[in-house]
Order: structure tokens, then sequence, then C-alpha cells
């Protein structure tokens, strides 16, 4: 019956808190035509497999016309595909088919910057005035020196000099990614033209790449930091988000939105995705992928902080909670490591740790979100060459180590931890040549773990990680409780375990997973046989007089109701 109702209800309007999205790495997903890059056919050929998942949206990289400087996030051209990825055509046949299956397109839009290619950019460089003010272009200092001194996040002055202008144009990311300037209506209405176009397609969802910055406030040196304090979250954020929701998504109902916040606080999240707020759907922040870190620097070998990921998982559950604001909650995407290689175990107890970090994500308040091969415990790739690598920040790092002092191989096992290659190699479908993705050469190599991790073989194992998620998804669709119920943290100092509760109406679920891969007790006060175990990693519970004693990774969600 619940099959039934499942699928009923997908014919009425999705509500975003009881669905689940999962992320699509376009080059990396299927390849159908043999030139070793995933393409749009490539989706639309796996849909079946996505609608046995059970996922309700489809979130894309970016796959319009660029010159892939930064993988698709430079565009050039916001209303074509790339042909590498196939054609209109092709993208209205995955947007049809999906639809059948109750499956709805979320787009990738990259809006503080486009391509240096781009057409207004090209425009702006012949002289145009109009196209000039587009982009932020300013006068250097008297000794000609950049405006400011504000740091490109990927390295060096985020100035670049135009000697025909006499002008320094601002780039806070490549130097081949001007910024765009929302101080113009006319850019602001540019934008807007541009999500009605996909609107029209029949786009239901949109995620907007680093979108807090594209507000710039004073523009000054920083004597404390690298200039960001001077242009996130800056002074007509809100105010540009309403007027977007206001002129697009928002006069339809039943589009969510996600942002991708970069070094936001969760005050302005309140804000950003708050109930009533009128700006965005829900947000992605980063804090709690962090802890591994040294500071904001990630090339360093440490331990991850476990205490501190406790503490930024639990905080932001609960601050968004008690604002009515929502979260998208997730442990992977196409810029991190695999998170079971990453807090999990790629050997005895892989698929223990995998479903581990699994349940902790989908049962939290927000809206999870399954980055491609996440749920087949996908591992990080353990290349041991830097030719295997393709990501230019590994290869440009895997330089800079060495020139800090690093031995060669410990600036391998570096990349091999924090290269965004990890999550890029393709997906395993099958145990054959290049794991099912490509007939040809891949343009990254397949990770040779292809053999035993694939999609084929855990579809053939009823107790896989694959059919750990489909059970976790349709638990968030039975259970209003997930998707609405509030948050209490439980046993926060515990050094092993991270345990809460969701309480909604007369429910209550209690979720308790054991962080690593070592038997560890967690002493509760009341009496855990009260509840029913909805779903575990293990058979069984083992409660004693001592409290609940908990395996290697062990996780279970229990559930009561009172009468």
């Amino acid at each position: 019956m619940a099959f039934r109702l499942k699928e009923k209800g997908r014919m009425e309007m999705k509500d975003f808190k009881k669905s689940v999205v999962y992320q699509i790495y376009p080059k990396s997903f299927c390849d159908t035509n043999g030139d070793g890059f995933g393409d749009l056919k490539g989706v639309t050929s796996k849909l079946d497999y996505l609608k046995e998942l059970g996922v309700d949206y489809i979130w894309m990289t970016p796959f319009f016309i660029s010159p892939q400087k930064d993988n698709g996030y430079d565009v050039e051209n916001y209303y074509e595909i790339d042909p590498r990825y196939g054609t209109m055509e092709d993208f209205e046949e995955l947007s049809r088919e999906a639809k059948k299956r109750g499956i709805d397109l979320m787009l990738d839009m990259v809006f503080n910057h486009t391509s240096d290619r781009h057409e207004w950019f090209q425009k702006a460089l012949a002289g145009e005035e109009k196209y000039k003010n587009y982009y932020i272009f300013k006068k250097g200092k008297e000794d000609g020196s950049a405006p400011t001194n504000w740091e490109s996040k990927f390295g060096g002055s985020a100035w670049q000099y135009v000697p025909e202008m006499d002008e320094y144009y601002l780039h806070l990311f490549d130097v081949s990614q001007p910024d765009l300037n929302w101080e113009n209506e006319e850019v602001r209405e540019e934008v807007q033209k541009v999500i009605r176009f996909w609107m029209g397609k029949g786009v239901k969802g949109f995620r907007f790449d680093v979108i807090n910055l594209i507000s710039k406030g004073e523009f000054q040196d920083d004597y404390e930091g690298d200039g960001r304090r001077f242009y996130t979250d800056g002074p007509r954020i809100h105010e540009f988000l309403k007027e977007l929701n206001e002129q697009t998504f928002g006069q339809e109902e039943g589009i969510i939105t996600v942002g991708e916040m970069s070094s936001t606080s969760m005050e302005n999240c309140f804000q950003y995705a708050g109930a009533d707020s009128h700006e965005l759907s829900m947000v992605f922040n980063f804090h709690h992928l962090k802890v591994d870190f040294m500071g904001n620097e990630k090339w360093v070998l440490v331990p991850a902080d476990f205490y501190k990921l406790k503490q930024i998982l639990f905080d932001w559950q609960k601050g968004m909670a008690e604002h009515n604001a929502w979260n998208a909650v997730f442990w992977c995407n196409h810029d991190q490591p695999r998170v079971v290689s990453r807090f999990g175990d790629e050997g005895t107890y892989w698929k223990q740790s995998a479903k581990m970090l699994a349940t902790i994500i989908h049962c939290f308040r927000g809206t999870p979100y399954v980055y491609q091969g996440e749920e087949l415990g996908m591992t990080n790739a353990g290349f041991t060459d830097i030719s295997q690598y393709q990501d230019v920040e590994s290869i440009n790092h895997f330089r800079i180590l060495q020139e800090k002092g690093l031995t060669k191989s410990d600036a391998y096992r570096i990349l091999q931890i924090h290269s965004r290659d990890n999550s890029r190699t393709p997906m395993q479908w099958e145990n054959k040549e290049n794991g099912g993705f490509t007939t040809g050469t891949p343009w990254i190599e397949v990770n040779k773990n292809y053999e035993t991790i694939n999609a084929k073989t855990e579809r053939e194992d009823q107790d896989s990680i694959f059919y750990y998620y489909q059970k976790l998804i349709e638990l968030r669709k039975r259970y209003d409780i997930i998707a609405y119920g509030d948050f209490e943290e439980i046993a926060r100092e515990h050094k092993d375990v991270i345990a809460y509760k969701r309480h909604y109406e007369n429910e209550t679920l209690f979720v308790i997973s054991n962080f690593y891969g070592k038997e560890t007790i967690l002493r509760l006060s009341e009496n855990m046989n009260e509840y029913e175990k909805l779903l575990g990693n293990y058979e069984g519970m083992n409660q004693t007089e001592e409290g609940l004693e908990l395996r290697p990774y062990e996780t279970m969600i229990l559930y009561k109701k009172e009468l």
C-alpha cells in the first residue's frame, strides 16, 4: 500500500521537505556515444535506476556552452547546450522521460560571473559602455596597482589589468571568470530572462552557484583577510534575491531553489531560506566539511575533528529549526572527496560505515542530497601518479606542496585524500571495462574497485548500500516526523557517537550512530525496548545495564508513537 501511495503522491505537487535530490556530474555519469565524456542521453538511459532509488529531483552541474576552464562554471552562453553533452532536443527528451517517472530537473545556474568568452564580456572589452557596465571595472590606485588587495579564491589578485582600458576587472574566481555587476538593473533583468527561459523548458529546480557573493560592498583594502568580508553576504543580497524570486521562480508554484553559500553565517541563512522570507527554498553551507582542514587550508594531513563536526551539525540543525528556515543536508558533491573514504572505512567496515553516514544525513531536518555513486559507497580514486589527475587545483597544489618542502609521497597522500578528482571518477555501473561508463577512453580513469563496487552488483544484493539508501528515502516519504519534526541533540560530549531525537506531534524518532570502527557504549536514561527499530546496519540491538552497546559503525533509527 505504501508504494501505491508513493506513486500516487508523485502526481501531486511535491513537498521539498519530503523530497530527495540526486546530483549528477554529467561528464562522469554515463557516456552513450563512446567519446569518453558523459552526456544527456546517458542521464536519460539511467532514469529507471534513479526511479528505483526513489529520488524526486536530478540536479545536474552546468552543461551550457563553456570553455571548461572551471568545469562548466565558466558559462559562455546560458541558453545553449555544450555539444559535448548533446543538443536541446536531448535535454527536452530527458525532461519528458524524467517527468514520466515522477522526477523533475534542477539546473545549476552561475550568476556571480560569466566566462570571459561570453558575448557580454567580449563587447565590454570592445569598448561598448552598456556591456562594460555589466561587469565591475575599476581604475587602479595612484601607483597603478590593483584597486584593492582582494585575493581570488583560486589564488593571486582578484583583479585583472586591461591595458587598452587602463582599468582592472574583478574576478573573485579564475581570471577567465569576470564578476557580473548586480548593481546594474539590466544585468539582473538578463539573469531573470535566463531563469524564465529554462522554466519554459519545464525545469522545476534551480541551484545557484556562490549566490551570496553577488552583492559587493565597499571596494577597499582588507587588512584583516582576503577581502571576502566586503563581498560575502553583501549589503543588497537579500534585496536581490527577493527581486529574483518575485520576477521568476516565485511566480510558479512547485519550483524549488537552493543557494550555495560561500563562507556564510547562519544568521544570514535564516533569511535566505526562511519560510516567509521569499528568497530561496534552502541553502548549502560547508562548515561541516572543513573539520579535516587546518583553518581554511585543506591541503594538509590532519585528522577530522569529531567534536567540531558534531557541534556544527547540531548547531545548524537547531538554529535553522528555531528560525523556521531550511537546510540542504549532504556529505558529498563534485568538489568534495568521497565520504566513505573521508569519514568511514574503505576496508572491513566499508558497507557498515557507508550506511551509518547516510543515516545521519537522511534523518536530519533538511532536504538530503545524494551525489552520484554515494548510494553505492564509491570511494576515493587512489591515484598514484600525477598524470592520472585532471583537476587543475590538484595539479597546482602537487607542485606547491613540494615547493613548501613536502616529499613527493606526502604530496600524493594529500591529493589522495583531498583532491576534487576523487568525486569525479566515472560512475561505476557494471563489472566490465571502464565500469560500464563508456565504450571509449574515459576522460579520467575509472576507480579500479569497479569490479566489486558497481550498481549491478549492489542491486543483486538485498543488503547493499544501494537498497539501504532506497529505504532511507522511502522512510522520509512515509514518516512525516523526518520532514517536519524538531531537533534535539543527544550526548554532544560523547567521544564516539552522533545521536539525536526528532519530535513531531505524538511521535519520537531516535537516531543513534557510532562514528568509529570500534565498539562503544551510549548510556541512556530510557528503555530502548520501547522503540520500534525502523532501520539499521546490524541485526538486533544490544541494550545492557551499562547502556546501549554499539558495534563498529553501528547505526539505527528508532521510532515511538504515543497512544
